[in-house]
């Protein structure tokens, strides 16, 4: 009978030999997925036998995961910010890089009051733009009890994904699923005080040159951003423009920073901001809505 170890080495060694980037990580990751536990918890189990069924239920998955089908779609759950995350195939699987959207979210709302620090029934309205998996807003809503979410897709898959995860997080109370493009979906006499947004900012012609698992697989309706990459931010900051209250933050690539800086000057929000990911890469342009009554 085969054990675990041999599993895992006949494994990494099966899909490095179909050119997938990180073998030895992913094999884990099946492994792990199969067997309801976590990487980590392997390295203490590498005696233990697989049994016939465990092998017929990792089988699949590691012949999609050599076709370069994106690991996210096979395993249970993704983690993202500081929630799990279900991620359907056809919906775009959450990068650690949007969690510097989350994060520039969360400093502009400011901290959760304390008891009796504030008023316990504010409430700040958030519309996530493009939501895929739900990872912007559903991140921001857990770390959050004050943050209501309108999350809006074109995507019948994204869709049924984001609800899927408003019932895992328990969070159907405060957070609506809305189908249609922009912020249309949202009806007028709703409040938006931000809206949020990881848009398709890669230019058309560079999708070609992306890896087999974004570009044979990932939703190209999450991707393409035009020629120059910028199509969705022309539609999207007007519009927001139009109906915030407080403000927009965006992701950009990691060269859009001017460009997108401007077309937020251009419709007149102020204090902006372009903050850097972890690796120090230009990802998030954020602005605020100008104030009556202080004239700026």
């Amino acid at each position: 009978m085969i054990t675990l170890l041999d599993l895992l080495r006949r494994t990494e060694a099966w899909l490095a030999q179909r050119g997938v980037p990180q073998p030895r990580l992913d094999a884990e990751r099946l492994i792990a997925t199969v067997l309801g536990t976590n990487r980590l918890q392997l390295y203490l189990m590498y005696d233990r036998p697989m049994a016939d069924e465990e092998l017929d239920a990792l089988r699949p998955l590691v012949k999609r995961r050599g076709e370069r089908e994106p690991i996210g779609w096979l395993m249970s759950t993704v983690g993202f910010h500081d929630i799990e995350l279900a991620v359907h195939p056809g919906v775009l699987v959450p990068r650690p890089d949007t969690e510097a959207l989350v994060e520039a979210v969360r400093a502009a709302i400011g901290p959760v009051p304390g008891p009796g620090e504030a008023d316990p029934d504010a409430r700040c309205f958030l519309a996530d733009v493009g939501c895929g998996s739900g990872a912007i807003g559903l991140a921001l809503a857990a770390a959050d009890p004050r943050v209501r979410v309108f999350a809006i897709d074109l995507s019948d898959a994204a869709i049924a994904c984001t609800k899927d995860n408003v019932a895992r997080l328990g969070l159907a109370d405060r957070v609506a699923v809305l189908k249609g493009p922009m912020l249309l979906p949202v009806p007028e006499a709703r409040p938006i005080d931000w809206v949020v947004s990881n848009p398709p900012y890669i230019p058309s012609d560079d999708l070609l040159q992306l890896e087999p698992e974004v570009r044979d697989h990932e939703p190209r309706l999450a991707l393409d951003g035009g020629p120059d990459g910028l199509a969705v931010y022309r539609a999207l900051v007007p519009a927001a423009r139009a109906r915030a209250r407080a403000g927009l933050a965006v992701e950009i690539g990691h060269d859009q920073g001017p460009a997108v800086r401007a077309l937020f000057e251009a419709a007149g929000f102020v204090d902006l901001k372009v903050l850097g990911d972890l690796a120090g890469r230009d990802r998030v342009v954020i602005g605020r809505i100008p104030n009556p009554s202080s004239g700026s």
